[in-house]
């Protein structure tokens, strides 16, 4: 979780409603009652546990707590650390944020003609190409390929907005959905990404948190994490570094979902950032994917004998919690943990666990872990409590 998240979510709790629970109110309700018909009549009253009116009381608790809880909500809901969904997007719209829609992925596609011709050959703007499957993409503009030549690259998106469209290699595409005379083939210079649904709740707050950065002319840090975030919902952890001397200001970032950007996003992102109204005529904004420092995964646990019976969960809890941490390490800047590791292992339901690798690394605030390889995991067996 970013630093920005970590911030919000740490903040103290609130209660608009004391903190009461259904047990409370109908305590208090009784003690009214019983206070005022005591006063009322000049006799001590005491609703027995099997009261009809005492009955009464608890069904008239259930729906003034129930009302008590809306109370609750409607306060927290003009609070950053509460408020999601419609009631978010209402309180971003305060400091001028909102929600990045879906958006599809994008690729460069090369089409090719079976030789050259001497008339320039058109490539209609929307011409489809897809994968094996029923991904596709179309082209964003018309293009031609000169005469003498026999290639030309055009920009393309996918046709669906969401991640569906990303992580196609070069040169998965290659099945021409719109037929054009001469062309022999098609493919994608480079892997499809940019695909991101809409974004999260958990993404919008920070923006809203990062978004008096982007008031300042002066380029500060969370400036420029929340322009570059802006720009796409694809994007992930961002990292903003400066060279006051030089004016210079790096940034690196990987993709939401963990993965290293493609040139395309990167220079993208690059362009975004050097708007007038986003950079500084001071700043050289440069603009790049994290370098890696590569780790492995080798460990072994072993499960509680008193746990045999549900030792298969515990297996398949285990695998998802190394699966976990590999997302929880891909963070820029995070030390490469093994401690972390074993906490979500035995979190897992793991007796114990012996791990020979990762080994503890420090890593850059400008450099981001990558498992290299696939996880080695071997179950030890059951062992005594």
């Amino acid at each position: 979780m970013p630093d920005e998240m970590n911030a919000i979510k740490s903040l103290p709790d609130i209660s608009f409603i004391d903190n009461k629970d259904i047990d409370q109110v109908r305590q208090e309700m009784v003690a009214d009652y019983e206070s005022f018909i005591s006063e009322a009549t000049g006799q001590t009253v005491t609703l027995e546990r099997s009261s009809v009116h005492r009955m009464e009381l608890y069904a008239a608790a259930a729906q003034i707590y129930q009302a008590m809880q809306y109370i609750d909500r409607q306060g927290k809901q003009s609070i950053l650390k509460y408020s999601y969904s419609d009631f978010l997007d209402n309180l971003a719209i305060f400091k001028g944020v909102t929600r990045n829609p879906a958006t599809p992925a994008t690729t460069t596609l090369r089409f090719t003609l079976s030789a050259e011709r001497d008339t320039a050959t058109g490539i209609p703007q929307g011409t489809r190409v897809s994968t094996a499957g029923a991904i596709y993409f179309a082209t964003d503009v018309y293009a031609e390929i000169p005469a003498g030549s026999t290639t030309v690259d055009v920009p393309a998106t996918c046709t669906v907005a969401g991640t569906d469209g990303n992580g196609f290699a070069a040169g998965e595409l290659a099945t021409i959905v719109d037929p054009i005379p001469y062309v022999a083939s098609v493919t994608n210079t480079t892997a499809t990404e940019g695909g991101a649904e809409i974004e999260s709740d958990d993404d919008l707050a920070e923006r809203v948190f990062l978004a008096p950065g982007a008031y300042s002319t002066a380029g500060p840090e969370d400036g420029y994490l929340y322009h570059a975030k802006a720009y796409s919902a694809a994007i992930g952890d961002v990292v903003a570094t400066s060279n006051q001397a030089a004016g210079t200001v790096d940034i690196v970032f990987i993709m939401a979902d963990g993965s290293t950007p493609g040139e395309e996003m990167i220079e993208g992102l690059e362009g975004y950032l050097q708007g007038k109204t986003i950079r500084p005529m001071t700043d050289l904004v440069r603009v790049a994917a994290p370098q890696e420092v590569t780790y492995t995964i080798n460990l072994t646990y072993y499960i509680n004998r008193s746990d045999s019976a549900k030792a298969v969960t515990i297996q398949a809890a285990v695998a998802q919690a190394v699966a976990d941490y590999q997302t929880w390490q891909r963070a820029i800047g995070r030390d490469i943990n093994p401690s972390q590791l074993v906490h979500m292992v035995m979190d897992a339901g793991a007796k114990r666990v012996t791990v020979t690798a990762p080994t503890y690394t420090a890593v850059d605030a400008t450099k981001v872990s990558a498992l290299q390889g696939d996880a080695v995991i071997s179950y030890g067996g059951l062992e005594d409590d």
